[in-house]
Formats: structure tokens, sequence, C-alpha cells
């Protein structure tokens, strides 16, 4: 068995990029000979990353739907060309919604 490290934060970087689940993980850990309560740390900052990662897409989107229905908002009541008024009013702020309910998915699930 090897001696316990810290979290290895390259090495979850990694596993998430890989997009492995939680068994291949401790196959692979087991597999280098880690005992099984290096295995659950290393699991558990896998999750909070994993999670962290989720939050700040959640946050992104959230953040581009509000700016695009501010700009939406503002076009609409300035109305500076006419004829796509209603393609700004239905299609721009229906974007909008669409991108800040993407964002509170992936905040709240």
């Amino acid at each position: 068995m090897r001696e316990n490290d810290s979290l290895n934060p390259s090495l979850i970087r990694q596993w998430i990029l890989n997009k492995f689940d939680i068994q291949r993980i401790q196959e692979e850990l087991t597999a280098l000979g880690y005992d099984q309560e290096y295995i659950s740390e290393q699991i558990k900052g896998f999750k909070k990353a994993k999670i962290a990662k989720r939050q700040t897409d959640g946050f992104i989107f959230l953040a581009v739907g509000a700016v695009l229905g501010f700009i939406s908002c503002v076009l609409t009541i300035i109305n500076p060309i006419p004829s796509i008024y209603y393609w700004i009013l239905y299609g721009l702020t229906s974007i909008a919604v669409i991108l800040i309910c993407a964002g509170l998915y992936y905040l709240f699930e």
C-alpha cells in the first residue's frame, strides 16, 4: 500500500476531463494500491470539483441570460428598428429566458 497524500487536484481535473465515473476512479486507485480511506477522500474531492464546475456553468448561463434579457428589454422599449421589433420582443426575450432556465437547472440540480 502506498502512503496517503493530500488531494491531488491535477488528477481530479484529469478525471473530470475524461468523464470518469466513481466506479472507474475506485478501480483505478485500487489498482494503484491506495487504501480505502485515501480512495474515499479522492472521491469526495472529485464530487466537490464536479459540483463546483456545474455551479460555475450555471452562473455563466444565468449572467448571459440576464444580460441578454436586459438588452432585449432596452431594445424593445427604444424600438430603434421597427421592422425587427417582434424579433427582439419575442426572439431575444425567449432566448434569454431559456438561458436563465438552463442556468437555474445547472445551479440547483
